[in-house]
């Protein structure tokens, strides 16, 4: 079945001038942050969750750490409530930042407590974690590669050995006495998702058979890395993909009309535009590759510093975003046939990631709109065009 999954990130949208700080990221003083604010945010945030669980929509979640583009520094905190205040949408982790953190037993057990407690609705991310959170992290950004691969073998290894306990001693991990309580609901353990742009990793996640996520790289960028995906399992003998194994998260707002659907995308631009970033948090020697690194010093030399992780978004018109495949904006005719191009030139996908609140959009304003995709978008989609065969020349244009 093609999935629908509803997120927003939670920020904190109660921001100082931008030209008052130097990173909305590591450095950005909590004293912004008003707990009151955010006890009506988190209540917002929720009340939002609770509305696509109704609807039929899958929930999404991530978390990230000392910024205010996103204050869900807890991901399992914020699965379990899910688990809890809603019954019928499956919750998805994208992502878990396992190679930040010393200790992937304890992520085995949350995420398998949170699975029993949802009665078998998690599906678990792992993340290798982004380059502005290594220094918080206090990690290595060279070792960070290694550590993920191994903290994910281990967490496997956990859900999975339910005859007592076992040993681990590997290079970056050492844990005794390893013996998971509780197991997992399902069996053998959630389903796994990567969510990366790069293409080792999307091969690797490709060996392992877990779910590829893709994330704001427009149709052109999912294509390359769900073709590298597919032909990576070709490889190895597993035969085709399924289009469940593929996800691309993209902005959504469905209006009554077009002019109304573009007027909500362009408050969902506050996302895009609200993440500055000092440039040492970014260019971190050893964690991008050299490609981006390179771009990256060019620009500082030249007077033009990137300041953004998703700089070539962050001022672009919503229509040209729309072409790229970042928002699928309009009325429901219009975002349903700005799904299927997308779905056509990608070679098709399985699970769509739904970023529908940025900035300060109000639950009623985003109800609407997930109500009108829930309702006159997806089970047409589903009915139309998934599992389709793709036609040649279209996903070629």
């Amino acid at each position: 079945m093609f999935r629908a999954w509803t997120f927003t990130e939670m920020p904190y949208p109660y921001l100082p001038p931008a030209d008052s700080y130097e990173s909305l990221r590591v450095t950005l003083p909590s004293t912004v942050y008003d707990p009151e604010l955010g006890f009506q945010l988190y209540s917002k945030y929720f009340d939002i969750y609770q509305a696509a669980d109704e609807l039929g929509l899958d929930m999404m979640l991530n978390e990230h750490h000392s910024t205010a583009t996103c204050v869900e520094p807890s991901v399992p905190v914020t699965m379990a409530i899910l688990a809890r205040i809603t019954s019928r949408g499956r919750i998805l982790a994208l992502g878990n930042p396992i190679a930040n953190r010393n200790t992937p037993v304890r992520v085995a057990e949350e995420m398998a407590m949170i699975d029993v407690i949802s009665h078998g609705r998690s599906e678990v991310g792992f993340v290798r974690g982004v380059p502005y959170e290594v220094s918080a992290g206090n990690v290595n950004p060279v070792e960070m590669k290694e550590r993920f691969w191994e903290a994910a073998d281990l967490i496997v290894r956990a859900w999975t050995t339910t005859d007592g306990p076992f040993n681990w001693e590997g290079r970056h991990y050492h844990h005794r006495q390893v013996n998971v309580w509780p197991r997992p609901f399902q069996e053998p353990h959630p389903p796994i998702w990567v969510p990366t742009q790069n293409a080792a990793t999307v091969a690797e996640t490709a060996e392992r058979g877990y779910k590829l996520g893709t994330i704001l790289c427009g149709w052109q960028g999912a294509r390359r890395m769900f073709d590298i995906y597919r032909q990576r399992r070709e490889e190895l003998g597993f035969g085709p993909a399924g289009l469940d194994r593929l996800g691309y998260l993209g902005l959504v707002f469905v209006g009554d009309t077009d002019e109304e659907g573009f007027a909500g995308a362009r408050k969902l631009q506050w996302y895009l535009q609200h993440n500055k970033v000092a440039t040492q948090f970014m260019d971190v020697p050893g964690y991008i590759d050299e490609r981006a690194r390179a771009k990256m010093l060019r620009s500082t030399a030249q007077g033009t510093p990137v300041t953004t992780p998703i700089e070539h978004l962050a001022y672009a018109p919503v229509e040209e975003l729309v072409e790229g495949g970042y928002f699928f904006a309009g009325n429901p005719d219009t975002v349903f046939t700005q799904l299927e191009s997308f779905y056509q030139r990608v070679g098709g996908f399985g699970n769509f990631m739904m970023m529908v609140q940025a900035g300060t959009m109000g639950k009623a304003l985003v109800e609407k709109s997930m109500q009108r995709f829930a309702t006159d978008v997806l089970p047409r989609f589903r009915a139309e065009v998934y599992g389709r065969e793709i036609d040649p020349g279209f996903a070629a244009a």
